[in-house]
């Protein structure tokens, strides 16, 4: 019980900024990643992109595009208090009036999928991002 108290008052009373790690097997992934902005007229409302990137212990926010953007400064995905999977995570905000969500992953030998769900604070809209990857192999030397 002690133990369980310890994890999570760090959690709690890690910074917004601190990079949380996936624990994805290095190498090489092509990723494919589908946005969905369900607010937007329909031919508006879907974004694919595909990349290929060498994946090293990454922390979970850096695997979501979406979260790149200058609006998300500030955020950073942190375990989930419920569940200390390593898989679940809470979106934390220094300004939580910006946005609130969550993200789920999916990890194997040779793969990893992740949902990241989000309302930006204050409206109605709501974000998806899915990711799904499969591992091509060791990192290359160009790969970043």
């Amino acid at each position: 019980m002690r133990g369980s108290k310890a994890w999570l008052l760090a959690a709690l009373s890690l910074p917004a900024n601190a990079a949380t790690p996936v624990a994805i097997p290095s190498g090489e992934y092509d990723l494919t990643t589908e946005t969905v902005l369900p607010h937007l007229e329909e031919p508006l409302r879907y974004a694919t992109t595909r990349t290929r990137q060498c994946l090293r212990n990454p922390d979970a926010k850096s695997l979501f595009p979406l979260l790149q953007h200058p609006g998300f400064d500030g955020c950073d995905l942190v375990p989930g208090t419920e569940v200390s999977d390593g898989l679940r995570f809470t979106l934390r905000c220094t300004h939580p009036e910006n946005a609130t969500g969550s993200a789920i992953f999916e990890v194997g030998a040779s793969y990893v999928s992740g949902v990241l769900q989000l309302k930006m604070g204050g409206k109605n809209m709501t974000v998806s991002q899915t990711l799904r990857g499969s591992r091509i192999g060791p990192c290359g030397g160009g790969s970043k």
